[in-house]
């Protein structure tokens, strides 16, 4: 091993020997370069190779290739790359080499080198790479794309990446990506070729030599892509992605208009069908206003388009009436309320368009839980207090068994001050199952505690613990406790927490604000922060190393701590605390000790 090391430091010397003879590195970092190179090399000779040590040794190379690179530019010295970037880019490609024909699973380090290559230029080295990578991580379309994108812009050859196409299709013949890119990249072609000509014809040159096929240049090609991918890929989605595609093309009518007439006539009844073909109204018809028509008449062209867009939804939710199709609707409508316009008129038809249409999905019952929040929101922002309180009504009827639907509704008669906000709590009690109530439990306490009595507030905090899920009324013990310390005092909140102790389950928290609670006192007594710490430990002391070392400080820094009790606090903790947490709490102990923490 050490005769390969030393033959592979001796291959650098000459590459050295010029970096120091042209004056971009000094006799001292040479040797810096070869202790570093050396130290690097024996890791990557091991028997146990570590993946880590490549990534490091070309990581090394990679900073030595821009290092070098800074000094080119600072001194303008730019001869004898042959004889340094060169061995140094066919030293890190061999690192590569070796990392990724022991890691071949490791597609990261494969788009490392792939991103070296294309860095530093290496076009012969990163076709290889491709080459390489494809056959081994075939089952990624990512990867194909990636490749024939490269021979299609970097390498412009359209041949080489139909080719990559044509075999990532024999591999995912169903893959609606590769369809796409392989149908972007024949209209990419057809688009070059069209160009080329048009400068040919503009010199007056002899196009016959050239041979341009008039097909390829209307986009056949791409067309018999499509028609191939169609009887394969069902679904409105791709139909849309491809026309998507089609529209960024200017000699592409036909084509578009094949697309979207298959689109028509096979997905009729689906909901994006006719999200997009509303939609489309908005480019179609009138022409694009320019900076010098007038205001008004720019405010009134779009207020056609979009009631043009509104004809072709209505007409969708008569022949589809679903509730995707008016979810489609209402985020149309919801999209141009919140675009930015100048004109209150047309603002205000928006929003009693958007709010019309609220109405019709909801009359219709096929409006969703979602929508419904987005109904009440746009009430609440419009001030229409009165029908926002209807709709959230509405809402609960339909959505019963929904916590967020009642609390949406809640939340609305708060924020109005209604008088029936309590028997409205009631009622979702009752109507949504005891499991997930913790929402309206707390945000029914944080009312009453804004509006009613200490008495009824209390009787609330008592009736929440015995109607919430065990695991649930411990958020609800946390905040009775807070609520007591801050409206009742420091005896009250005292006996409540004995009288909560007495009934599991707790969070550290709930401990943790009774231990605040007593910091807080004038006469802060150790005697009644151990009790409270030991109730904690009984709990949490198995899991929690911060809990001990709490513990411990506090004996240490308090008017009546016992430091002798530490020693004890300190074998406890090694018996109860889990095995794996044993080695921390010794680590932060000795550090406590020492006074570094």
């Amino acid at each position: 091993m050490a005769e390969r090391i030393e033959q592979r430091l001796e291959d650098r010397i000459p590459e050295l020997e010029q970096l120091e003879r042209v004056g971009l590195f000094t006799r001292k970092e040479i040797r810096a370069v070869l202790r570093k190179a050396s130290a690097l090399e024996y890791k990557i000779q091991r028997r146990a190779l570590r993946k880590e040590d490549f990534i490091n040794y070309i990581q090394y190379e990679v900073n030595l290739l821009e290092l070098i690179k800074k000094r080119r530019a600072r001194i303008g010295y730019s001869f004898k790359k042959d004889e340094i970037e060169h061995s140094i880019l066919h030293r890190v490609h061999s690192l590569f080499n070796r990392a990724t024909g022991k890691w071949k699973d490791d597609v990261q380090l494969w788009l490392s080198h792939v991103a070296f290559c294309k860095q530093w230029n290496a076009k012969h080295q990163l076709s290889k790479v491709f080459s390489t990578m494809l056959a081994i991580h075939s089952n990624k379309p990512a990867l194909w794309i990636m490749a024939a994108k490269w021979e299609m812009e970097t390498r412009l050859s359209s041949e080489s990446a139909r080719h990559l196409f044509l075999r990532a299709l024999r591999f995912h013949p169903e893959c609606p990506k590769l369809y796409q890119e392989y149908f972007r990249m024949e209209l990419m072609h057809a688009e070059k070729q069209r160009k080329e000509k048009k400068e040919f014809e503009q010199a007056k040159m002899d196009l016959r030599e050239f041979n341009y096929s008039e097909e390829i240049l209307n986009g056949e090609m791409a067309r018999i892509i499509y028609r191939d991918a169609s009887q394969k890929i069902k679904g409105v989605e791709f139909q849309l992605a491809v026309l998507s595609i089609a529209k960024l093309f200017d000699f592409t009518q036909d084509l578009q208009k094949e697309i979207l007439e298959s689109l028509q006539a096979r997905y009729a009844d689906d909901p994006l069908t006719w999200d997009y073909m509303a939609r489309r109204e908005l480019e179609l018809g009138s022409p694009q206003p320019t900076e010098h028509t007038p205001k008004q008449k720019k405010v009134s062209e779009m207020a056609q388009r979009e009631e043009r867009c509104c004809a072709v939804f209505d007409e969708a939710v008569r022949t589809v009436p679903t509730e995707d199709m008016w979810k489609c609707y209402i985020t149309f409508c919801l999209e141009r309320y919140n675009r930015k316009t100048n004109s209150e008129e047309l603002k205000q038809k928006r929003l009693q368009r958007t709010l019309s249409v609220f109405s019709k999905a909801h009359e219709s019952n096929l409006l969703s839980e979602a929508l419904y929040k987005q109904w009440l929101q746009l009430l609440l922002d419009s001030n229409l207090s009165e029908k926002a309180v209807e709709v959230a009504e509405a809402a609960t009827r339909h959505f019963s068994q929904s916590v967020e639907t009642w609390q949406m509704r809640l939340q609305v008669l708060v924020q109005l001050k209604r008088n029936d906000v309590t028997q409205c709590f009631e009622e979702a009690i009752k109507c949504v199952k005891s499991k997930g109530t913790l929402p309206l439990w707390t945000l029914w306490v944080e009312w009453s505690e804004a509006t009613n009595s200490k008495e009824d507030t209390e009787a609330l905090y008592q009736r929440s613990l015995h109607a919430t899920t065990p695991a649930e009324s411990v958020t609800m013990k946390e905040m009775y406790l807070d609520w007591t310390y801050r409206n009742c005092g420091y005896k009250k909140v005292k006996r409540l927490f004995t009288s909560l102790c007495e009934n599991r389950p707790f969070s550290l928290d709930f401990f943790r604000k009774m231990i605040q609670i007593e910091k807080e006192q004038e006469s802060c007594k150790m005697l009644h922060l151990r009790e409270y710490y030991e109730c904690a430990l009984r709990e949490f002391g198995s899991t929690n190393t911060d809990l001990w070392l709490d513990y411990v400080k506090e004996e240490l820094s308090h008017p009546q701590g016992k430091p002798e009790n530490c020693g004890s606090i300190h074998w406890r903790a090694m018996k109860m605390l889990q095995a794996d947490l044993v080695e921390d709490f010794v680590s932060k102990y000795t550090l406590l000790q020492t006074g570094h923490l």
